[in-house]
């Protein structure tokens, strides 16, 4: 088969594969029939070094199971289905706490001779704990809404539930990404009453205000968060979600949060230091978040995708062969597309 692999920064490249097969009891053969690009996979395409033995990349998919384990009963051949970006027995002590990012049998695509999301067909360790069916065909118009479950919208719902957004909340998504405008969807979702989002790019920022966003603010730096103030009567938000992952966007956050309110970060973190000093303390601030264990979402937000309430696949605003999938990865990284779309 043909799968999408990483050599190093700005080095990426269809190539030939072994077809995966069944290797465990456990195990599924899913078809893919939609994949994408994710922001996180930018990270190693500016930065990995080179190397004679590349990763295969991708981790949000959705396909049709062609061939399963012996031991595998919940889903079956013929079935449409969406892999979070992550699998999981769904078994464990954490995956029952609905930790499966932590699943002591779980781990990550692309590595350790799993395959990877963008390419033709993939391995599925613990297929019964990992996939959840689509109750759609794989010709459906909702497939890009529902491939979003794979990750975005459920990282997006991560950051809206552990800040605790209620009914009639204040609440600011930093970044404009898919991430954010995921944010944007569930804090809505959750019932928010003002969602500020704060980003710079007009055609991601008109999207959000359809997704739900009452108010954009561009600034950055002390003049954003004056501008997010003067929207709050000088207080800040209580919730702000943090969906970029760089310092000054932590730094942003912590601006423009109210005194005794929470900052919920899930954007992949590019640095180690979180300045959290003794001002901020003084202030109770609550600093929270973490990576999206999606497969604990993926249930609860599919009906608003099925009844049409929510479209998140509108962040998709470019789509490629897989053959073409490097220009993808260029469009993203040059900020000339939010998310590309890839049709193996």
């Amino acid at each position: 088969m043909r799968a999408t692999l990483l050599y190093g920064a700005d080095d990426v490249r269809v190539e030939n594969v072994a077809d995966p097969k069944i290797e465990n009891p456990t195990d599924a053969v899913v078809r893919i029939v939609l994949s994408c690009i994710c922001g996180s996979d930018l990270w190693p395409y500016k930065s990995a070094p080179p190397t004679d033995n590349p990763r295969h990349m991708g981790h949000e998919f959705l396909g049709v199971v062609e061939e399963t384990g012996s031991a595998v009963t919940t889903v079956r051949q013929g079935d449409v289905v969406v892999a979070p970006f992550v699998y999981s027995d769904n078994t464990c002590v954490y995956c029952r706490e609905g930790l499966q990012t932590s699943c002591v049998h779980g781990g990550q695509w692309g590595v350790n001779g799993v395959d990877g999301g963008q390419g033709q067909i993939a391995r599925v360790p613990y297929a019964d704990g990992t996939l959840v069916t689509l109750p759609v065909g794989e010709d459906s118009e909702l497939l890009p809404d529902l491939l979003t479950l794979s990750d975005i919208l459920c990282t997006g719902y991560h950051a809206a539930r552990t800040a605790g957004v209620t009914r009639g909340d204040t609440v600011t998504v930093v970044g404009d990404g898919a991430v954010g405008l995921a944010a944007v969807i569930c804090a809505k979702l959750l019932g928010a009453e003002q969602i500020i989002l704060m980003g710079r790019h007009e055609a991601r920022t008109d999207l959000g205000r359809d997704f739900g966003a009452t108010g954009v603010v561009a600034e950055r730096g002390e003049q954003g968060i004056a501008a997010v103030k003067e929207l709050t009567g000088g207080s800040g938000t209580g919730k702000v979600l943090e969906c970029v992952g760089l310092k000054d966007a932590i730094v942003q956050s912590f601006g423009v949060v109210r005194d005794g309110g929470t900052i919920s970060r899930v954007g992949a973190p590019q640095f180690t230091d979180v300045p959290f000093g003794f001002g901020d303390f003084m202030r109770n601030i609550t600093l929270t978040g973490g990576v999206a264990p999606a497969r604990a979402y993926i249930e609860e937000l599919m009906p608003h995708i099925l009844d049409g309430s929510i479209r998140p696949g509108r962040v998709f605003d470019r789509a490629v062969g897989l053959e073409e999938i490097g220009e993808g990865y260029r469009a993203m990284n040059d900020r000339e597309a939010l998310k590309v779309l890839v049709r193996p």
